[in-house]
């Protein structure tokens, strides 16, 4: 049986199942008590499961991510709420210090399995400090995993093996489509393997690559390239870290062609990462240099034509395919 759920409920399912599987489990953040949640995925949580185990914080995002990382050592299996991943960074001392190197500094004596996870990137006009894109951030730093997805059976899947992961997890969300709806089996057991990438439509002529709500830019992107009689392929990373190298270069060996969608900035991204990945080990196949399609490497402005000219869309990436199909545009 399969239903259709939004990506807020679709985590919410995830939680909820994993707290009634699991009494380690616990959820704990600004506002997911009795607020029901700022974005309303944990609607419903503290009425279920009680405040011992919904437990709203104060605004001390340095503080509560501390209490998750000392729970999740001695026994526990947190998982931390974040507002946005741009409040997260008042944090890093504990996600990146803390819970990424527990096990090395232990000697392998301790895990830290604990769940940092809350909307990540752009949503709309909420300015420089509100719009930050920090899948590259997390995935640089070893000991941590890092999943950022939207297909809402994917999320529920890949939420659940994050929690019963014994590493740190960060789980990257999308503020803007906490409404998108898909697909969901109607299954407790619901895993999705952290470290898989998903083809989501097959093609011939071009590999596009992306993940979280560029992915919505890539399908119609996609859409838009059949109309001129492009077969492209896409693909979901779903995971950053560890990520899904075989996927990416065994369709590049097929397409002979990549393009790779990242709302982060372009130094360092993801999309350099993967276009560094590609050139060794697919190189001899590549027909055209890897081309990718980032944010402007600038902060992001307030102003709506700002928005417009700084994120990735359906004409900047039908225009790169063009340009490694050495098509005029």
């Amino acid at each position: 049986m399969s239903r259709e759920l939004a990506l807020r409920d679709a985590l919410r399912e995830a939680m909820t199942e994993e707290m009634r599987r699991d009494e380690t489990v616990f959820l704990m953040g600004e506002e997911v008590a009795e607020y029901n949640g700022a974005y309303k995925v944990s609607k419903g949580m503290l009425e279920e499961f009680g405040p011992k185990r919904v437990i709203d914080t104060p605004i001390a995002e340095l503080g509560f991510a501390g209490i998750g990382v000392g729970a999740a050592m001695n026994g526990l299996r947190p998982i931390v709420e974040f507002m946005t991943w741009n409040f997260a960074i008042l944090a890093f001392d504990q996600i990146v210090n803390n819970a990424a190197k527990t096990l090395s500094q232990s000697g392998g004596q301790f895990n830290c399995p604990i769940v940092f996870r809350g909307p990540s990137g752009s949503a709309g006009q909420l300015a420089q400090q509100h719009s930050q894109m920090f899948e590259a951030w997390m995935a640089s730093v070893p000991g941590l995993k890092v999943v950022s997805c939207t297909d809402p059976a994917d999320a529920k899947g890949l939420l659940k093996s994050a929690i019963r992961d014994d590493d740190p997890v960060c789980v990257m969300e999308s503020e803007l489509l906490y409404g998108h709806k898909g697909i969901v089996p109607e299954d407790e057991d619901l895993l999705v393997p952290i470290g898989k990438a998903a083809i989501r439509r097959e093609g011939k002529d071009v590999t596009l690559v992306s993940f979280n709500k560029m992915m919505e830019v890539v399908k119609d992107a996609a859409v838009e390239l059949e109309k001129e009689g492009i077969s492209a392929e896409v693909i979901d990373l779903r995971t950053i870290r560890p990520l899904d190298h075989k996927t990416i270069v065994d369709s590049v060996k097929k397409t002979n062609r990549l393009v790779v969608v990242d709302e982060s900035w372009p130094f360092s991204s993801v999309a350099a990462e993967i276009g560094y990945e590609v050139q060794k080990y697919a190189f001899d196949y590549l027909d055209a240099p890897v081309t990718r399609v980032n944010s402007a490497d600038t902060s992001l402005g307030y102003a709506p034509t700002f928005v417009e000219e700084y994120l990735p869309n359906v004409d900047k990436v039908v225009k790169a395919v063009k340009e490694v199909m050495y098509i005029k545009n």
